[in-house]
């Protein structure tokens, strides 16, 4: 063991892994430093849970010469039984030290084991990460040193698990702001708050390409079904739009109700308006079908839903709007205004996709007139369109 070398290391760690930019990076050098300083490791993992509502945690894999694997799992893990049968529930659970060496009776509990010996693995510890808050996380190690880790090298590790915990746990607060960001406010908006966009009348202008939708005849559902089945129903009802809507490079705002607010960014990155418009209009018909395939068994019945949405595209005002310290990063304007009117008119007209004159204008075809309508608030009466595929009002 290098002692100068390990110490190095912990001054590295206490210093937040200054000269790692990314997780991935910081667990490349950080092993690569453990190993320079003596410690004989062959596959190291780290395992953070997160707080997000699809991904239950994800995992840090590296190997000597190898690319270091990021992977995430899902809730579906707490009930597998390869989890249940691995040392890390220990760690998780307990949060305790788990040593397994391979040649060990007692090991045999646990499957992994036998895999990494087929590797070649000789020795197996995992060790609790515990972070500030009181959750405890894991990591594992493993060696294939004749005899597995002395007691040095395991005193060297356990010693490392305090500050890597640390430095661990500051780059999983980052990654769940981010993440907590993106899952209520949207990919865009949490990228500019986390960019320092977080006081009041913090706004700009952008042209965009605007969605509004709701679910027809939600106030008659809600009134006769349970509020526990309304929720389901809305959930997944939002699914059939909200997987195309991403798809296609939009981005959702703001859930009203049963009323979906997106808006798809038009610019150089991304791509000019008839481009836009374009993936637009492929969502919108995406989420036709899902939510005309969809259907919600209830009792002997089987309900089926049927939803409008409201194409526009113009400049709109993006930013934080609110009172006092409870903001809202949202959109203003009045294109998104207009959206919300033609929304209503779909309605009106029956159909499930209606555009604006200005929509239609950019992302020609396939188009029939509606007329015109007069538009509360607006001097001046919107021409609508409708898809040629949809049959018009009775």
């Amino acid at each position: 063991m290098n002692v100068a070398e390990l110490q190095k290391l912990t001054d590295w760690l206490i210093d937040g892994g200054r000269s790692a930019a990314s997780p991935k990076n910081f667990m490349a050098e950080c092993c690569e430093r453990m190993v320079a300083a003596g410690l004989p490791l062959w596959r190291v993992g780290v395992f953070v849970r997160t707080l997000h509502p699809e991904i239950y945690g994800r995992n840090f894999i590296w190997k000597p010469g190898a690319e270091v694997e990021i992977g995430t799992v899902d809730y579906h893990i707490l009930e597998s039984p390869d989890f249940h049968t691995s040392p890390l529930i220990i760690v998780f659970q307990q949060g305790l030290e788990v040593r397994a060496g391979v040649d060990d009776p007692a090991s045999k509990r646990f499957p992994i084991i036998e895999d990494l010996r087929a590797e070649g693995v000789t020795d197996y510890v995992a060790l609790p990460l515990p972070f500030i808050g009181g959750t405890v996380n894991a990591s594992s190690w493993t060696t294939k040193q004749p005899g597995g880790f002395t007691e040095e090298q395991l005193a060297a590790l356990r010693s490392l698990a305090k500050p890597l915990a640390r430095v661990v746990e500051i780059l999983s607060l980052n990654r769940m702001a981010a993440s907590l960001l993106d899952t209520y406010v949207g990919n865009s908006a949490g990228e500019r708050i986390m960019g320092g966009q977080i006081r009041r009348g913090h706004t700009e202008t952008m042209n965009a390409a605007i969605w509004l939708s709701d679910l027809r005849g939600f106030t008659s559902l809600s009134d006769r079904l349970p509020a526990e089945t309304v929720v389901d129903i809305l959930n997944q009802y939002f699914d059939c739009q909200v997987a195309a809507i991403k798809k296609h490079g939009g981005d959702v705002l703001k859930y009203m109700g049963d009323g979906l607010l997106a808006v798809f960014p038009i610019d150089e990155y991304v791509g000019d308006e008839q481009q836009v418009c374009g993936r637009v209009l492929e969502a919108a018909h995406e989420s036709r079908a899902s939510v005309a395939d969809l259907q919600y068994p209830i009792g002997d019945a089987v309900e089926r839903f049927r939803f409008g949405v409201a194409l526009h595209v113009g400049r709109i005002l993006y930013g934080n709007i609110g009172g006092g310290n409870r903001l809202d990063f949202t959109c203003i304007g009045p294109a998104v205004n207009l959206a919300a009117r033609l929304e209503k008119i779909a309605s009106q007209t029956k159909r499930t996709i209606v555009a604006s004159e200005g929509f239609a204008g950019i992302c020609r075809g396939g188009w029939s007139d509606l007329g015109e309508f007069p538009v509360a608030g607006f001097s001046k009466a919107a021409r609508v369109y409708g898809l040629v595929d949809e049959k018009s009002a009775a």
